[in-house]
């Protein structure tokens, strides 16, 4: 018992060492190896476990009675540390007393974990295109960094007073549009393949673009049956990816607004440049250069000396006064250009917003749609002076526009709670059949089974009637209730 308790003291770094790491596949051969490793040592463990069993087989033999619960051989699992919620489950409770039989049944669970790693693992390096792209992948910033880098890169800060240094800025946002656009099509491409692929290989692929340089483990399988992830020290189940997607979609398209709203002043701010340039080539042209006058008298030639600078004074005061009112008519004239094209642009945000919800329900990603525009439209209205004279009408619209904006959001939160369910009663229904195939005859599992058919009919009974998933639900609520009357009356008889 003593060895036993020894090699049992080593199980959190036997345990731990259970994981797969994608990201440089020069290094998927060495963990294969390390994987190996931990499983022949959790066989060694096992085969002493049942060493430990026989023998107390053999003492309750010797006295001819049947062990009695207190004293079924046992041992505390040691603790491993701090461990994350998500894969508490792989390790267990640390400092808790288990049985050994207990023990022999998780150390199968783990050596059957390393077989499934090790498929895993022989899968990704027999496929050299595979291969190449998740090299590829561990070269670029995962799409949280990137989208921070892009997002600091917009906080620019105008030079509304020099021509170059805002053509400069100009296509430096221009770049950084660009560089969102790609972000948003990279996004697209791993929302797609992580929720909709079959293939395993794929799924991996999608999250390995996802993580870039970060990389990513393959940590446990919950008790659910979802894959449990980790990247930089942080675990999640798949579903969690698809939905850290739809937060950097809202996080693209704002920044993607803000880039436009920039854009658009610095245009603003070299047009009125242009336009100053322009107004000072024309006074020059104004301005008459006076002849020069040669007679012998010098009274004569004071007083016209005299005369000239009392008009070149009077005419510079006035060409003064007559570029200020310039200036300001253009500034004022390119100030109401630029408030009315945002207001334009803002109707024609909000009737495009508009004509997308028209005659619901619609899926998810209309209603995403319609909450992007409502949100553009209400920046452009919110960004114009109240000076302009369109500024009293966008006020009034942006009101009306923020209330749109909120109503949407709220149907794009029940629309999603909606997929949400519709999905997770097909995935409770699913492991409810799986169940019964496998162990039909067992009391245990029936029940458990059953418990599934019920949570799923109250997922699909939450749905509402105004979303796009509720036709689908209404037809399959009857199905699963079906199945629940079925094995409840199973367990019945």
């Amino acid at each position: 018992m003593a060895n036993l308790e020894i090699l049992v003291s080593e199980l959190p770094t036997l345990v731990q060492n259970l994981k797969l790491t994608i990201g440089d596949s020069n290094k998927i051969m060495e963990q294969i190896i390390s994987i190996n490793n931990a499983q022949e040592q959790l066989r060694n463990i096992k085969k002493l476990i049942a060493q430990e069993l026989r023998l107390e087989n053999v003492k309750n033999s010797a006295i001819a009675t049947l062990p009695q619960i207190g004293t079924v051989a046992s041992l505390f699992l040691p603790s491993v540390g701090l461990v994350d919620p998500a894969i508490a489950e792989k390790f267990g409770h640390s400092k808790t007393k288990i049985s050994l039989t207990d023990l022999q049944s998780k150390i199968d669970d783990w050596i059957e974990w390393g077989y499934f790693l090790q498929a895993i693992a022989a899968d990704i390096l027999s496929d050299d295109s595979l291969v190449n792209q998740l090299n590829s992948n561990i070269n670029h910033l995962s799409l949280f960094a990137q989208l921070q880098v892009v997002s600091e890169n917009l906080k620019i800060i105008l030079v509304f007073e020099n021509f170059h240094v805002l053509e400069n800025q100009i296509q430096k946002i221009n770049n950084y549009q660009d560089e969102l656009l790609q972000l948003k099509q990279n996004l697209n491409y791993i929302f797609n393949t992580i929720k909709n692929s079959r293939s395993l290989l794929n799924i991996l692929l999608g999250v390995s673009a996802f993580c870039g340089k970060s990389g990513f483990a393959l940590e446990w399988l919950d008790d659910d049956h979802e894959l449990i992830i980790s990247s930089d020290s942080k675990f999640q189940e798949l579903t969690d990816i698809l939905n850290d997607c739809d937060h950097l979609q809202e996080q693209i398209a704002i920044l993607i607004i803000q880039g436009e709203t920039l854009r658009e002043q610095a245009e603003q701010a070299l047009k009125k440049i242009e336009q100053e340039n322009h107004n000072k080539l024309t006074i020059s042209q104004h301005i008459q250069i006076l002849p020069k006058f040669s007679t012998p008298k010098i009274l004569r030639s004071v007083l016209i000396v005299v005369s000239s600078l009392l008009v070149l004074g009077f005419g510079s005061w006035k060409i003064k006064e007559q570029s200020l009112q310039w200036q300001q008519m253009n500034l004022s004239s390119t100030q109401e250009e630029s408030a009315s094209a945002k207001f334009k642009s803002a109707q024609k945000f909000g009737m495009e917003a508009a004509s997308l919800v028209q005659k619901p329900p619609h899926p998810l990603k209309v209603w995403q749609q319609a909450k992007t525009k409502w949100h553009q439209a209400i920046m452009l209205l919110d960004s114009i002076p109240d000076e302009t004279s369109v500024y009293d009408k966008a006020k009034k619209k942006l009101a009306y526009y923020q209330i749109n904006y909120k109503s949407i959001t709220q149907r794009v939160l029940i629309e999603k709670k909606a997929v949400a369910n519709l999905e997770s009663a097909q995935k409770l229904a699913i492991e409810a059949n799986l169940l019964v195939q496998n162990s039909h005859h067992l009391l245990l599992i029936q029940q458990q089974a059953k418990n599934k058919w019920e949570q799923a009919i109250n997922l699909l009974e939450a749905i509402p009637e105004s979303t796009s998933v509720s036709i689908q639900a209404k037809e399959t609520l009857p199905i699963y209730k079906i199945n629940y009357a079925n094995i409840s009356k199973i367990m019945q008889n």
